[in-house]
């Protein structure tokens, strides 16, 4: 297997596009095709190197979560939160947040979010379905 190259951009890069550039970002693997939100240089499924720079959706469903109460100062003022794993639409898995989740049934396997950019670390999301923040 060939050496994997360097990386198009730090873990530090990463980490602040989505918090200043508000944007996901991520890997497709040009061989086999799967998307990743993980930072690497070579597929996790088939090992190929270099890796493609894409934009992942800000869209996707709740795979797992569970209620935050007892919060750290800087999220105080939003407990209790959700701390989720995310099934991005159209590829990748992400773990973020949910501000204001008070139940556990709010945080359903399979409950649609997006992406909400905040001044605030790590990826928040907020809920598109029935009941959720931005629903119609």
């Amino acid at each position: 297997m060939p050496e994997p190259t360097a990386a198009p951009h730090t873990i530090d890069e990463f980490v602040r596009g989505y918090e200043s550039d508000r944007r996901l970002r991520g890997f497709r693997c040009p061989a086999c095709g799967v998307r990743s939100a993980t930072w690497g240089l070579a597929c996790s499924r088939c090992g190929a190197s270099p890796l493609e720079e894409v934009d992942l959706a800000p869209t996707g469903a709740i795979v797992a979560g569970t209620i935050v109460a007892v919060a750290s100062d800087e999220f105080v003022n939003d407990a209790p939160y959700a701390y989720v794993l995310v099934a991005l639409d159209g590829g990748g898995t992400v773990s973020g947040w949910i501000p204001r989740v008070r139940a556990e049934g709010e945080i359903a396997p399979g409950t649609p979010v997006r992406f909400s950019p905040s001044y605030k670390p790590g990826l928040q999301f907020e809920r598109t379905g029935a009941g959720g923040a931005g629903s119609s």
